[in-house]
């Protein structure tokens, strides 16, 4: 029997067209965009230029606004790090979410053992940050609100509409990570006033290894400084050659993107069938606004590494991929106040276009059988059937 993948915020299956556009780079068309005094190179050097220009059309920016770099977490840094380092005159206090990727929490943890002062809001039972809280907890010293617009376990989507409009009323720089919702909704930031925003290209459909950092250009510009330095590579924000059939490869997959109907309509297909045949199940944040691909379940009085090994067939994830393997509860559920017991017991479902509904059928029949056999022989079943647990 063939794999069911449904783990697409981990990372996605590449699009033939987006592998399509990317060949002649790695086989004909090698050269070096910076070697623009040949043809090789001016051929490389326009790829790079007209996936620069199909990303800023999608954003509604300008191509001089958009930068590449390897990704998500390397644009974080980039901006976490440089925002402070340009800063300090004008404070050392930053916003963040408890439940924000760990390229966000670990680069803010490190930065505190530097003086810099953090604020991790909380969420609700829902996942839900609170925009009175988020109002209340800048100051005159905040240099930076960072917070993502959907989150990668729970799938939910924060108001970025109104949390920029928060930082624009009080004159703080956002950045936004979008990784997860770059091509599953529409983002125009003509009329998002989001300063920086992030994402890679694996989450949709296109290479791993290459992102893009936007950097709004104000009247006022925003400084930061390379993380990475060498040449003059991108403005000078990022020095090192391109990767250019990586970075056309990008381009193609975001020109492409779009939100298919039918993702959702599985997605709750899914979760019905779950909650009709499998008692005591918990889908987290079910009741707040959500991504549509994404369903965040706990199997009570089941260790998900235990489900997840009786599942072959199923290729799903615990939570975020770049924690797997941890033995610590997801900190995205711990933040959403579920205990410890749900929290291992949770597996997250994630689908994609390219997800077909023969394969959702037959997850759901895995699923449901599997749950059974594996609570029949558990201690802790028992137990909760016989009303010695909760």
């Amino acid at each position: 029997m063939s794999w069911i993948y449904l783990d697409n915020n981990a990372t996605t299956k590449i699009d033939p067209n987006v592998l399509e556009s990317m060949l002649p780079f790695l086989q004909e068309s090698y050269g070096n965009p910076s070697s623009v005094q040949h043809k090789m190179g001016r051929e490389a050097n326009q790829a790079i230029e007209l996936a620069r220009h199909q990303i800023a059309l999608k954003l509604q920016v300008k191509d001089s606004e958009i930068f590449f770099n390897s990704g998500a977490t390397e644009g974080i840094n980039t901006v976490i790090r440089g925002v402070v380092q340009s800063y300090k005159k004008k404070g050392q206090h930053i916003i963040t979410c408890q439940t924000e990727h760990k390229a966000v929490l670990n680069t803010c943890a490190h930065l505190e053992k530097k003086g810099v002062e953090i604020t991790y809001l909380p969420v609700n039972k829902k996942g839900e940050i609170d925009l009175g809280l988020l109002r209340n907890s800048i100051r005159k010293d905040t240099i930076l609100v960072c917070i993502m617009a959907a989150n990668n376990e729970s799938g939910v989507i924060h108001p970025i509409v109104e949390i920029a409009q928060i930082c624009q009323e009080h004159d703080v720089l956002y950045c936004c990570d979008a990784t997860q919702l770059i091509g599953k909704q529409e983002i125009n930031l003509q009329h998002i006033p989001i300063d920086l925003l992030i994402f890679s290209a694996h989450k949709i459909h296109g290479p791993k290894g290459v992102g893009v950092l936007y950097i709004r250009r104000k009247t006022k510009p925003i400084q930061i400084p390379a993380l990475i330095t060498g040449g003059k590579q991108e403005q000078g924000l990022r020095g090192g050659t391109l990767n250019v059939p990586m970075i056309v490869g990008c381009g193609k997959a975001v020109e492409i993107a779009k939100n298919h109907a039918q993702i959702r309509l599985y997605r709750d297909h899914l979760e019905k069938q779950i909650l009709e045949r499998i008692p005591q199940v918990v889908i987290h944040g079910k009741e707040a606004k959500r991504l549509d691909n994404t369903s965040f379940i706990a199997f009570r009085h089941i260790k998900s590494a235990e489900l997840m090994t009786s599942l072959p067939h199923l290729v799903l994830s615990s939570g975020s991929a770049c924690a797997s393997g941890l033995l610590d509860p997801s900190h995205v559920l711990k933040a959403m106040t579920v205990n410890d017991d749900d929290a291992f017991s949770s597996i997250r479902f994630s689908l994609s276009k390219f997800t077909e509904r023969d394969e959702i059928e037959r997850a759901i029949e895995e699923l449901v059988q599997t749950v059974h056999n594996v609570r029949q022989l558990s201690p802790i079943w028992k137990l909760f059937n016989e009303g010695r647990i909760e």
